[in-house]
């Protein structure tokens, strides 16, 4: 039973009453780039980002990325992990929280070379992901 290298947070998902006030709220701390999607609103922080989601919406959960996300999915099989479906591979813990498990070469969250490195690993972008981050200034 071999188990996937976890590289990564990729983001936070929260639930909030009022988006606008969430947004207003972060905004008054914060400064980061906002995109807004109806019932929630993304806040970035370069190849990372915070979502702020309508109670009711998307539930509450945190991103986190590997390298080969259907080896996890194989491995939350084994281990009899509830999985609730959906265009993404989530899977519930024992004690109730969501999880999202992303792929790395996938997505626009990156690891600098030097910490592959040093994290044992070397791994690659997809041309989806690689123009994401060219279009954030981050490749």
């Amino acid at each position: 039973m071999s188990r996937e290298r976890l590289v990564g947070v990729n983001h936070v998902a929260l639930g909030v009453d009022d988006v606008d006030a969430a947004v207003e709220f972060y905004e008054s701390v914060f400064e980061f780039p906002l995109n807004r999607i109806p019932g929630g609103a993304f806040l970035g922080m370069g190849d990372q980002f915070l979502a702020l989601f309508e109670h009711g919406g998307e539930e509450p959960h945190f991103g986190l990325v590997v390298p080969d996300k259907e080896a996890v999915r194989r491995r939350l099989a084994e281990v009899g992990a509830e999985l609730p479906g959906g265009r993404f591979l989530d899977f519930r813990d024992p004690f109730g929280n969501r999880v999202q498990v992303v792929q790395y070469d996938e997505i626009q969250f990156t690891k600098a070379p030097s910490v592959l490195r040093g994290m044992g690993l070397a791994l690659g972008k997809s041309e989806q992901a690689l123009a994401e981050l060219r279009g954030k200034g981050l490749a």
